[in-house]
């Protein structure tokens, strides 16, 4: 704990002292009732992280005013006093772990979910949608504007009524307090309109209002969005100045930043730095000497002991990354850094299950994020012998798994390091946090003493017997997807070559040295050709993507693609849709689009067509099953060519293969 002493150093405001600086921030789940009540395994999902030692969990938006203020597929609500036993519920079971409680209140305005409005037009500042391509909604009355501001005060009494220490006003992320707020979606000329004290207004009144419904020394925390890095938007200097005039009740700022349009830097993208966004925090903390909370990729726990020692902050928000680890706090404190399950902000289970998808959220790298470890607290009645091939993130997370609940687990990797296809990628400089996910794992198998790893090592049914296995896995991995097309074979990954697979680029990065001369080419815009892109375009290349399909990226998340696209944009990448290969020579690609044929020169090659199963031993394996009479496995990528997400929950799955056969 001495290595970070400001990450353990209480804060007191008001009458809530969080006994830490790392607060869970209000994410959205899809984990709520349909009528939005809490459900046992979402008061589960919050008890984990107050068990691992979570300073302060502010329980995720709910909503003021149903139906106008609703968000998202499912949503909690507290607009009602028939949802304080519910809440209640909670905070008791959260406060027991010395946790402090806070809850987000919220309007969702022209952000409200269309399937629950029933016909109803969403209500805004304006008639601006609060996205592009959104429903426009309509300006809110004056009076409707007052009974909004009392619903928040009522709302905020029911939380205190509840148990909650504190409560959050979202007045950030295109919902309705920033849809006052910001010029981009405010076009009003009355008292809520025009000047930033008039924009301000109504988050004013709601303040003044939720203070006069708990009293002064209940705490009051203000969200909203410092910079929503959009032209014509608001910035950080007109931030500070917006809250010169609304900001006096509120006892936390807390600072976020973006809008719907630019979801990747509300949502932090995977190449961002560890705390990239403090600065606004620090800017807001020196104008107006309040606690402030700062957000955005924080992982690392000297890079949050940094942010927190200078100054820049004072609470350090881990949404995503309590996700991934719950038990944060608690490894840090006791010097396990090297076991913490990191967050790679993949954004893929969390941020495209609940809002693109309407799936409650799950995590690439945790796949439990409900019950997290309580499954080492069940062992096998009998001894169990497990073989693992294939020491990829499914592999490794299945042997990790099976050593945990008592088997005795070898693990055949026939490369010299384990990781498979995550840690390959992570060697793009802006996919290195994916890194973090294998060697957290690698960590994990090095501590279990019933498993062994062999690296370097093609599995076969010969050796595999000499383990006398119950079960044999078989996590193989995928190859490059080479269709016969004319000319590929003979030149891809070749020596000298100029046309390459993923694999090409990876295996040999530090080769790639010149970029801004290069013209690059790319075949195949899925989610390997678009990280080929963003690979050379940042760094000055002129690139072409070429797709069969009308759309890049169609199978990409949606933080994911929303960042590419604008990449692709803003680095004049050269897109060519419903276009397909024809031939691949030296220095060229011959392709055809709308019957029309066409070459693409380039200086280097890439043909990024998709990844296939990779399984050579799966027949052979199968007779092997039969004459022995066990049971033959076969997961992640080698089963199909899906994300790490399904692939290691399929890994966690060795415990119903385990209950299967009866030794669980």
């Amino acid at each position: 704990m001495t290595d970070y002493p400001s990450i353990f150093e209480p804060l007191t405001v008001k009458r809530m002292t969080i006994k830490n600086r790392v607060i869970m921030p209000p994410m959205g789940t899809n984990l709520a009732g349909l009528n939005g009540e809490f459900l046992e395994e979402h008061m589960a999902y919050y008890e984990q992280r107050a068990k691992g030692g979570t300073g302060l969990i502010t329980i995720e938006n709910a909503c003021v005013d149903f139906p106008y203020g609703t968000n998202g597929t499912t949503q909690l609500r507290i607009d009602n006093d028939q949802y304080i036993p519910g809440f209640y519920k909670l905070t008791e079971r959260l406060h027991k772990h010395g946790t402090c409680v806070s809850i987000q209140i919220n309007h969702a305005g022209a952000s409200a979910y269309p399937a629950r409005l029933n016909g109803l037009q969403p209500v805004s500042a304006s008639d601006i949608p609060s996205k592009t391509g959104g429903t426009i909604p309509r300006p809110l009355t004056v009076e409707e504007i007052y009974e909004i501001v009392d619903k928040y005060g009522a709302a905020a009494r029911r939380a205190q009524q509840a148990g909650f220490d504190a409560v959050e006003i979202h007045g950030g992320h295109s919902y309705l307090l920033c849809q006052f707020l910001s010029p981009l979606y405010n076009k009003r000329t009355d008292e809520f309109g025009g000047s930033a004290e008039n924009r301000a207004r109504i988050v004013k009144l709601i303040l003044e209002k939720v203070r006069a419904e708990v009293g002064q020394f209940f705490p009051i925390v203000l969200r909203f969005s410092a910079d929503e890095f959009v032209d014509g938007g608001n910035h950080l200097e007109d931030i500070l100045e917006l809250l010169e005039y609304c900001q006096e009740e509120a006892d936390i700022l807390n600072v976020s930043a973006a809008i719907n349009d630019n979801l990747y830097l509300q949502i932090d993208q995977m190449n961002l730095e560890d705390g990239w966004r403090s600065y606004l925090a620090k800017a807001v903390k020196d104008k107006f000497n309040k606690p402030t909370i700062t957000s955005g990729n924080i992982r690392s726990p000297k890079a949050a002991e940094k942010i927190l020692s200078e100054g820049y902050a004072d609470l350090l928000a881990m949404g995503r990354g309590l996700i991934a680890e719950p038990n944060w706090v608690n490894k840090v404190a006791a010097g396990q850094e090297e076991m913490l399950r990191k967050c790679i902000s993949c954004n893929i289970g969390c941020a495209d299950h609940r809002i693109a998808k309407s799936k409650p959220i799950r995590c690439t790298v945790n796949p439990d994020i409900i019950h997290e470890d309580k499954y080492k607290e069940t062992k096998v009645t009998r001894p169990t012998n497990i073989v693992v091939i294939g020491g990829g993130t499914a592999g490794l997370e299945a042997a990790c798994t099976a050593a945990e609940v008592g088997c005795n687990t070898t693990l055949i990797e026939a490369n010299e390091q384990t990781g498979g296809l995550a840690r390959a990628i992570a060697n793009l400089p802006d996919k290195k946090r994916i890194a973090d996910f294998p060697n957290y794992l690698a960590n994990r198998a090095a501590k279990l003493t019933n498993l062994k790893v062999i690296t370097g090592t093609k599995a076969d049914t010969a050796l595999i017997d000499t383990f006398n296995p119950d079960v044999v896995v078989n996590a193989t991995g995928s190859k490059p997807l080479l269709p016969p097309i004319k000319g590929l074979l003979d030149v891809i990954d070749k020596e000298d070559s100029n046309v390459h697979s993923i694999f090409g680029l990876i295996s040999n990065i530090d080769a790639f040295t010149d970029f801004s001369n290069k013209k690059v080419a790319v075949i195949g815009g899925g989610a390997v050709g678009l990280d080929v892109v963003e690979y050379f375009s940042e760094r000055g290349s002129d690139v072409t993507i070429v797709e069969m399909m009308p759309l890049l990226g169609k199978d990409l998340d949606m933080i994911t693609r929303l960042s590419m696209m604008d990449i692709i944009e803003k680095n004049h990448v050269d897109v060519q849709t419903e276009t397909a290969l024809t031939e691949v020579a030296a220095d060229h690609f011959k392709v055809k689009h709308d019957g029309v044929d066409a070459e693409i020169p380039f200086d280097y090659g890439f043909v990024c067509l998709g990844m296939r199963p990779e399984r050579p031993l799966m027949e052979e394996l199968a007779a092997y099953g039969k004459e022995k009479q066990i049971e033959i496995v076969n997961i992640g990528d080698s089963a199909a060519t899906r994300k790490i997400l399904e692939g290691v929950r399929e890994g966690r799955n060795i415990l119903t293969t385990l209950e299967k056969i009866g030794s669980l």
